[in-house]
């Protein structure tokens, strides 16, 4: 729910504000109201970052390293065929170690021999919201099967900020409009306006697409996963000062 908090302030008092860019001066040729307001904006993300990764088993460490390698250069082989530049590609993790068996595995000890080390390693994939899908689905036919986070962005956070402030504005002007009805007055002009710490949030639509697909060996899928883009929220609080005449 949208709220907003809003003083009256007679003649001859000295409002200072903490933290503002100034303080304003009111005396009875300067009667005002001072509104806080808040508001939101909302936009369908423009940008896609893709985690793809994969994990492997091998009986000691020199094989896993070996079949690691493979894996991992198909992977970025397959992304690059793909169309996705070199740069938007980061590496985030890769590791080499023991298998880790958890206490109730049933693998028999041929089972747990032929698993003794384990490779793991993820990249970011950047991309536009709209490749997110294709992105993901052109890694795991490549050998991806730890992928499947995506983390949803706007290229202009500012201008959908300013659309929040302008909203939000739009909003204390409102409220004063009515306080100055109230008190037989006329609004006049904004004399100061100050948009407080924004707080970015994300508004998921539907999206079907777990953080990590677990990728069971078999015929690849017919055509990538169905993922549709979140909407990114902006929220904006804006304090303003009205004469009233």
């Amino acid at each position: 729910m949208k709220r907003a908090a809003y003083w009256l302030m007679g003649a001859g008092v000295l409002a200072g504000f903490a933290g503002r860019a100034q303080t304003i001066q009111v005396d009875k040729n300067n009667r005002t109201i001072a509104v806080t307001a808040n508001d939101k904006a909302t936009a369908e993300a423009n940008i896609a970052t893709v985690t793809v990764g994969f994990q492997i088993y091998a009986p000691d460490a020199a094989t896993a390293y070996s079949q690691g390698a493979q894996q991992s250069n198909a992977i970025l082989d397959a992304l690059k065929k793909a169309g996705v530049a070199d740069k938007a590609v980061e590496s985030q993790d890769q590791k080499l170690a023991y298998t880790e068996f958890p206490e109730n595995d049933k693998s028999t000890p041929d089972q747990r021999a032929q698993k003794q080390f384990t490779l793991s390693q993820s990249w970011t994939v950047k991309a536009a919201a709209a490749d997110a899908a294709k992105v993901l689905h052109v890694a795991v036919e490549a050998g991806a099967n730890e992928s499947g986070n995506i983390e949803w962005d706007l290229a202009d956070r500012n201008g959908l900020q300013a659309q929040a402030a302008e909203k939000a504005l739009v909003r204390a002007r409102q409220v004063a409009t009515q306080m100055a009805a109230g008190l037989n007055a006329h609004l006049g002009a904004l004399i100061y306006a100050s948009n407080q710490t924004p707080v970015q949030r994300f508004a998921p639509l539907e999206a079907i697409a777990a953080e990590r697909v677990a990728v069971v060996p078999g015929p690849p899928p017919p055509a990538p996963l169905a993922i549709r883009p979140q909407q990114v929220e902006e929220e904006a609080t804006v304090f303003a000062v009205f004469a009233i005449e």
